[in-house]
C-alpha cells in the first residue's frame, strides 16, 4: 500500500498529516506508538479505558488490560463440547480450562444444553488444537471449530495429536 502521506525531501522521510503540517516520519510513527486505535478510530488518551494499541472491539480492550502482567499460558485443555440442537455435531477446541469454557457457552443458550463430552490435558494446547483442526478439516464437514463427526473419532484424533506433541518434547534438540 501506498503511504500519500509519506515523502522524501531534504535527505529524510516526512509525514504530512491534515491538522499538524509537516513531520519527521520517526517522530510521527513514535507518537502512533501512544495512541489508542478501536477498529479504524481513533480514541482520545483523556478516555477512563485508553490503553496503548490497535483493538478491534472494546472487550478486547478489556481482555488485553485484564492479561497485564499474566504470563502466557499455553498450558490447558483440548475439549469437545456438544449441544442435542445440533446432532453429530461438536466443537473442538482449547481453553485454559474446559469447564470455564463450557461456561461461557452456556450463557449464550436460555436452555444451557451444552455439554462437555470430553477433556484432556496438554502442554501445548494452542499447537495441538491446530493439529486437530487440520487432520479433520480434511475428512469432516466444518463449520469454524465445530465438525460433524463420531464423538469417539474425535476423541481418539485428539489422543493421538497430544501424545505426538509429548513425544516432540521429549526429544531433545540436537545441535550440528
Amino acid at each position: 500500500m501506498k503511504h500519500t502521506n509519506y515523502k522524501f525531501e531534504d535527505g529524510e522521510w516526512w509525514y504530512y498529516g491534515q491538522a499538524d503540517g509537516r513531520r519527521r516520519l520517526k517522530a510521527h510513527q513514535k507518537k502512533n506508538k501512544t495512541r489508542m486505535f478501536i477498529g479504524s478510530k481513533y480514541i482520545s488518551k483523556s478516555v477512563p479505558y485508553h490503553q496503548e494499541g490497535r483493538y478491534k472491539t472494546t472487550a478486547d480492550v478489556a481482555f488485553a488490560k485484564m492479561a497485564e502482567g499474566l504470563p502466557a499460558k499455553n498450558e490447558g485443555h483440548i475439549y469437545i463440547i456438544s449441544n442435542q440442537a445440533w446432532k453429530g455435531w461438536y466443537k473442538i477446541g482449547s481453553a485454559m480450562d474446559a469447564l470455564d469454557r463450557l461456561k461461557q457457552f452456556q450463557t449464550s443458550s436460555p436452555l444451557r444444553d451444552y455439554k462437555l463430552e470430553y477433556k484432556i490435558k496438554s502442554k501445548n494446547r494452542l499447537q495441538v488444537e491446530m493439529e486437530v483442526h487440520s487432520r479433520l478439516k480434511e475428512k469432516h464437514e466444518r463449520k469454524y471449530e465445530w465438525f460433524k463427526m463420531d464423538k469417539d473419532k474425535a476423541k481418539r484424533y485428539i489422543r493421538e495429536a497430544v501424545a505426538r506433541d509429548k513425544l516432540r518434547k521429549e526429544i531433545p534438540n540436537e545441535t550440528t
